[in-house]
């Protein structure tokens, strides 16, 4: 048989594929193989549930999925919308009909187990098929609410596609970039059907190549993806995704100290003071061999009131306002958190989104906190008074601090610790006065983080877990809705959040941030404030 050049170049190809895949799975994990340079390698400890996009929950799950699918737009490092599929787009003057137009460029991966060359171009009715499938009852995907405010959406013709809402909504466009709203292929779907899970075909920078749940996944660059960076180079960079999935964060972090993986996200107590000085510096030990990049993290961790609690400590803002100023949040950075985090002095809006205001929230003032302890005395005529603080194991030395600080100001503080998914139904339906929560931006706009505070929005059927009800702030919230002037909508977010300082029915702890470690060789890779995982541009000396 005669060997032709395609033949021979076939045969090459596949030779490659085979000495990366060896690379990324190694028994010898102490020696790195020749291609390392193209494989980045990182550990799940929360493994991954599905790598259908329409199942994106979790942080691990979107990480994955991200590598693998593209939507109609994308988000920036700085929270900019930016085009992807689509490559334009326009707003009608009511605000109401988005139209975007799309390129003509993007393909589908191959997928070799559905029988045939299955790569095609991305047209306009793959997007109707994919948001219809978030609507899908029987499908139960969690992003259906992605698409709450949309009327109806269709294809006009191949590389025009419309969403209509059914009121304005200035966020819509940060909604899309969620990995909910991918578009898949509806004949690899409708042929996998449940199993699309775990032979996921998408447009990303990387196609999947192999999964032992658990255990390994990887995937392999798409050689045919439409991105290019700055000077016209294809991206991605890399050649493979290699991920493990150890089950405990300190496991995670030998095999990072070791050189078997290149990636660490997040400061976990078990590693926290092995590789970082109590002001949140590098050690020594790791100077030469680790990079840490750092940033906010659209995460306000924060304590509740229940505000319809017949507890008279929970009903007095004279109580819940020397709760916030009677702690000194700088401190308990330092002590509990190696420095890694913003103290909260400013609102519920955390750093990093449009609408927060540093000068809103509260300050360490022990003094003016004793007053209002001693004032809260002789209203009601309660000599102890006291509240109840329910956590997590997680958080409890946070809480254990801040009843030390409120015990010398006059106030009793108790702690009880329950399992976090009791914690999570008993503040739904109302049964603590007091509780740790956090909550993360599912998009990044600060209308997420006061819907909180809006009296339709109660608990169970709601983020409304405070049971916070004040007409002046329904008022602006829905205002903010028909607004379309950006520094105005900032205006009025921070004016609301102001207004929820005022009242205090929270207590905001500290605003979070995004910690990464990476090797020395690592480049590109990058931060940002909604923690999501880009690989597209990363690439390794």
């Amino acid at each position: 048989m005669k060997l032709t050049e395609p033949y021979i170049i076939s045969i090459i190809k596949h030779c490659i594929s085979i000495i990366i895949i060896s690379c990324c799975f190694s028994c010898n994990t102490s020696k790195q193989e020749p291609l390392d340079n193209l494989v980045f390698r990182y550990n799940e400890h929360k493994n991954i549930g599905s790598l259908d996009p329409a199942f994106s929950k979790d942080l691990a799950d979107i990480w994955a999925t991200n590598q693998l699918f593209n939507g109609l737009v994308q988000m920036d490092e700085h929270l900019n919308v930016k085009p992807c599929i689509a490559k334009s787009w326009s707003i009608s003057d009511d605000a109401l009909i988005y139209t975007f137009t799309l390129r003509n460029d993007v393909f589908f991966h191959k997928d070799i187990l559905f029988g045939k060359d299955s790569t095609r171009t991305v047209i306009a009715k793959d997007f109707e098929y994919s948001l219809n499938r978030l609507l899908d009852k029987e499908l139960a995907s969690p992003g259906s609410w992605v698409l709450s405010k949309v009327n109806n959406f269709k294809a006009i013709n191949d590389s025009i596609f419309q969403i209509d809402l059914n009121q304005p909504f200035p966020a819509f466009l940060g909604l899309l970039t969620m990995k909910y709203c991918s578009v898949v292929p509806n004949e690899i779907v409708e042929y996998y059907g449940n199993d699309f899970r775990s032979h996921p075909i998408g447009t990303g920078p990387f196609k999947f190549k192999r999964w032992e749940e658990n255990i390994k996944l990887v995937f392999r660059r798409n050689e045919n993806y439409f991105e290019k960076d700055e000077i016209g180079d294809q991206l991605p960079y890399l050649e493979a995704v290699a991920i493990t999935f150890l089950p405990d964060k300190q496991s995670e972090f030998l095999q990072f100290a070791q050189g078997n993986i290149d990636f660490v996200s997040g400061l976990d107590a078990s590693y926290k003071d092995e590789i970082l000085t109590s002001t949140g510096e590098l050690r020594d030990l790791y100077k030469n061999e680790v990079n840490m990049i750092r940033g906010p993290y659209l995460n306000t961790e924060y304590l509740a009131f229940f505000m319809d609690s017949e507890v008279p400590e929970i009903q007095s803002e004279l109580i819940r306002k020397a709760v916030n100023i009677g702690f000194d949040r700088n401190k308990m950075m330092i002590y509990l958190r190696n420095g890694i985090g913003i103290p909260a002095n400013g609102g519920f809006i955390p750093k990093g989104l449009p609408g927060y205001n540093q000068t809103i929230g509260f300050n360490y003032e022990p003094e003016n906190a004793k007053r209002l302890i001693e004032q809260f005395k002789t209203e009601t005529g309660i000599e102890n008074p006291e509240i109840s603080i329910t956590t997590t194991s997680n958080y409890l030395s946070f809480c254990e601090y801040i009843q030390r600080e409120l015990q010398k100001i006059g106030l009793i503080v108790n702690i009880d610790v329950i399992p976090a998914a009791t914690l999570k139904d008993a503040k739904a339906n109302g049964k603590l006065d007091i509780f740790r929560a956090s909550w993360v931006a599912d998009y990044p706009d600060a209308e997420n983080y006061l819907s909180l505070y809006y009296s339709n929005n109660f608990a169970p059927n709601g983020p409304n877990y405070t049971h916070f009800k004040n007409e002046l702030f329904d008022i602006w919230f829905e205002k903010s809705f028909l607004e379309t002037n950006s520094h105005k909508r900032e205006l009025l977010y921070s004016k609301m959040d102001s207004l929820i300082m005022e009242k205090a029915p929270v207590v905001p702890l500290f605003y979070d941030e995004v910690v990464r470690f990476t090797r020395k060789n690592v480049n590109g890779l990058g931060i940002n404030p909604i923690n999501l995982l880009d690989l597209k541009r990363v690439q390794k000396d």
